[in-house]
């Protein structure tokens, strides 16, 4: 056996080592288990037929909701896309009949759809209706309203 010294010899300097690593490749595995924020639509699933009026429910995770208005970190609004693509990222979200604003914090509206295909995503934006950034956007999904 080898001796470094009186207490330590080769054999205890190798689990001493192991130790450590271990003790690293743990940190890593830990933060590798940080959760990103999601945006989704809840429901109606991407594909679904439904009748008009259809019901969306929004959903959210990793963040909070809170008014318009409202600028604690980690928080925002749901702006819903109808029809239409992603706005400037870089400039407050439009508002009309494709990008409605749910600035009250809503997790749902009832829309009034005419009968086809029609596509919707989700954007969540500041307090000031400024994307996030990163901005954090839905994947866009395709419905069809039945006759």
């Amino acid at each position: 056996m080898i001796y470094i010294s009186k207490y330590l010899t080769a054999r205890n300097l190798i689990g001493i080592c192991i130790l450590f690593v271990s003790g690293i490749l743990h940190t890593e595995t830990v933060d590798d288990q940080v959760t990103l924020p999601r945006l989704y639509i809840e429901s109606p699933h991407n594909g679904a037929l439904v009748q008009s009026p259809v019901e969306v429910v929004f959903g959210l995770e990793g963040m909070e909701l809170a008014p318009a208005g409202t600028y604690a970190p980690d928080t925002g609004h749901h702006h819903l896309i109808i029809d239409n693509d992603l706005p400037d990222l870089a400039m407050p979200i439009p508002s009309n009949n494709n990008y409605l604003h749910f600035g009250k914090a809503q997790d749902r509206v009832l829309l009034d759809l005419e009968p086809g295909m029609h596509t919707l995503q989700l954007l969540l934006g500041d307090g000031s209706h400024i994307p996030h950034q990163p901005p954090l956007i839905s994947e866009k999904i395709a419905i069809t309203i039945g006759p």
